[in-house]
């Protein structure tokens, strides 16, 4: 995110009073889509909901349900929602203030979770990070999600199938396998990521560098870090809730969850590595071009050290000779342009043949 935008976010909250909810974002015409998972054991029923008064009935329901909703532009929408799940204003506001950081918030009777849900875009050249924001109830997991798309397509395909443990525990359940599938695709964006970094090692290596080399570079040290920033907190809200004492997360849920710390310690620690590779790469293009260089001075020493005695016997004698044929030709003046126009040319070739310029 570039300074100005990260200036523009800032601004929009500027004389606010706490608990308003204004969206930070840029996606501002999403269109409102909020999905329905209303499962137990026996059923499982996915509805596309029209309004977020649809959603209402699911709330003391005996089953399970995850409501999906994608469009935090739609502030309305989503304070009506949390007008009705009794949800604290401050939760509200965070929900479409997309700039927070990834945390556990204990409101007693349900459980607040920002965390952010990274991947690539289609090309796999870009790291795609966006905020997503969990309630969990009772009975209940609300999320809300800037824009269509996500991780969790595994994950709803389980519930429908009626595959795992899905249908057959709580909604801390539920929490929990939508937060393992985030976690579970930034080993997909760590592995691109190796990958990026490997090539540009390789590349270096072989010399294969130009003007856009460091410029590439930078932009992989600041994608690095937008990761390890998404990731480096939910250590924390990890361990929040292994040591939470709220009865909406069970004992037997807690284990799963250190199962998901585990996978996040392992991507925090190639990230890491891949942090020090991404450092070392800057120093090894200067490095190549250093060389680069050397071997250009190199060059021109060498042809220098040979002109130089030619150039001081020319200096002393110059073209005092009595017998000069070439003083006698006609065409002699314009002959001598041409040598110096070819070697001229013909150097410049070699130049930018040998890429020194």
């Amino acid at each position: 995110m570039s300074k100005k935008k990260r200036t523009q976010h800032s601004k929009k909250k500027l004389g606010q009073a706490p608990g308003s909810p204004i969206y930070t974002g840029e996606r501002s015409k999403e269109k409102l889509f909020i999905e329905a998972f209303d499962y137990n054991q026996q059923r499982c029923n996915i509805t596309e909901l029209i309004s977020v008064e649809e959603s209402y009935n699911f709330k003391n329901s005996d089953s399970v349900t995850w409501v999906n909703l994608n469009g935090l532009n739609h502030v309305s929408a989503i304070q009506n929602l949390g007008n009705h799940f009794n949800l604290h204003p401050l939760v509200i506001e965070d929900i479409v203030s997309i700039s927070q950081r990834p945390k556990l918030d204990d409101y007693g009777d349900y459980l607040f979770v920002v965390l952010k849900m990274l991947y690539h875009d289609e090309n796999d050249d870009n790291i795609i990070s966006e905020q997503i924001s969990f309630v969990l109830g009772e009975n209940y997991v609300l999320s809300f999600q800037e824009s269509e798309g996500d991780v969790f397509d595994a994950v709803r395909a389980r519930i429908k199938a009626g595959k795992g443990r899905a249908r057959s525990l709580g909604s801390d359940y539920l929490l929990y396998i939508l937060i393992d599938a985030i976690v579970d695709h930034y080993f997909s964006v760590i592995e691109i990521l190796g990958d990026k970094v490997e090539n540009f090692e390789s590349a270096i290596f072989a010399g294969d560098v130009n003007d856009q080399t460091s410029k590439n570079i930078r932009d992989l040290k600041h994608e690095i870090l937008k990761i390890r920033l998404a990731m480096f907190p939910l250590r924390e809200m990890l361990i929040k809730i292994d040591k939470n004492e709220n009865p909406l997360i069970e004992k037997k849920t807690v284990t799963f969850f250190r199962d998901i710390y585990d996978h996040l310690i392992q991507v925090i620690e190639s990230i890491d590595i891949y942090r020090e590779m991404a450092a070392s790469l800057m120093d090894m293009y200067m490095t190549s071009i250093s060389n680069k260089m050397n071997e250009v001075m190199k060059v021109l020493t060498i042809m220098a050290s040979i002109f130089i005695p030619l150039t001081f016997i020319a200096g002393i004698y110059g073209m005092n000779f009595q017998y000069m044929p070439e003083l006698n030709f006609k065409y002699g003046y314009f002959v001598v342009w041409g040598v110096m126009i070819a070697m001229f040319l013909g150097m410049l070739y070699y130049f930018k043949r040998k890429k020194w310029l």
